[in-house]
């Protein structure tokens, strides 16, 4: 099992930059996939991004494509996500997550962080 801690979530303004990080605790970090995932109020969980363990494959949703960038070191066994040019839409609780394979569905993730709060305001 792989514990996660989210940090880097806040207040930030539309259009605006955040990078949240993910601190992973335990052996298995460096062989599991990552994935970013966030829920809106009444919303349900959705993806966001994904890498492999190795960091040679991304994966992101349609929504994020182009302005999120999911990235990780395994030497300090983190995984980050980059955010740029922030939309009210994004606001949201982040999650980190990790499993076997860089997966869009939430479910085929083992082991989750609490999350962060992003809120992007107008």
């Amino acid at each position: 099992q792989v514990q996660l801690v989210e940090s880097g979530g806040g207040l930030v303004q539309a259009g605006g930059s955040l990078r949240l990080s993910c601190a992973a605790s335990g052996r298995t970090f460096s062989s599991s996939a990552m994935g970013w995932f966030r829920q809106a109020p009444r919303k349900e969980r959705e993806f966001v991004a994904s890498i492999s363990w190795s960091g040679t494959s991304t994966y992101y949703a349609n929504s994020v494509k182009g302005r999120f960038t999911i990235s990780r070191d395994n030497a300090k066994n983190t995984v980050s996500l980059e955010m740029n040019n922030l939309k009210l839409e994004d606001t949201a609780v982040y999650y980190c997550a990790a499993g076997r394979s860089p997966t869009t569905l939430p479910w085929m993730y083992t082991s989750w962080g609490q999350g962060t709060q992003v809120t992007v305001s107008s």
